[in-house]
């Protein structure tokens, strides 16, 4: 056995807490990968909302739902993820999200996930996520900014009360470089 990247590790829950008809968020959609991932879980009576600032990231997402042949169950919002709330009604019922903090692969480096809008992307979420539902975050730290936004989410997901909620850490800790980590989210 070998142990899971935190990128496989993120797919490997997302098998076990997304079925099909259900309602989903991509909070990051980048290239489009998880998209897709997502919209073959939810199947043809789910749906995903994807998000994203960047211009690249929507084409990118676009064209790789409709070769896949998914782009009928996802919708896709060129804008930041700390419009959640404004995208998706208080009383939608979620079932899982997914966050992959940091820059575009492939991108502008500059332009990177920051600390309070993803922190208010998480809340706005928590207010809609089912029991056991899950929010997934990859976390991306070795870059520019990352450190910080990394310090932001880990405080507060471990000061959210283990009665409402459990927090997982997955993490290689013996790595030269700052490989990603993955928090997941889970509601009670």
């Amino acid at each position: 056995m070998q142990l899971s990247s935190a990128l496989a590790f993120s797919h490997a829950l997302m098998n076990q807490v997304v079925n099909p008809g259900d309602h989903v968020i991509d909070a990051t959609v980048g290239n489009g990968h998880d998209t897709v991932y997502l919209a073959k879980l939810v199947g043809t009576t789910g749906h995903v909302d994807g998000f994203d600032i960047q211009p690249a990231a929507i084409a990118a997402t676009t064209k790789a739902l409709t070769t896949a042949g998914f782009n009928h169950q996802a919708t896709l919002w060129q804008t930041g993820h700390e419009h959640i709330a404004d995208k998706i009604a208080a009383d939608e019922p979620i079932k899982c999200a997914v966050f992959n903090l940091g820059y575009l692969p492939g991108g502008d480096k500059s332009i990177i996930t920051k600390p309070t809008t993803t922190l208010t992307a998480i809340k706005a979420i928590q207010e809609r996520l089912v029991t056991n539902g899950l929010i997934i975050l990859l976390v991306y730290a070795g870059h520019p900014g990352g450190a910080a936004e990394a310090k932001a989410v880990l405080d507060y997901a471990t000061s959210l009360d283990q009665h409402q909620f459990q927090v997982l850490q997955y993490q290689f800790v013996n790595q030269v470089h700052v490989p990603p980590y993955l928090l997941a989210i889970q509601k009670r």
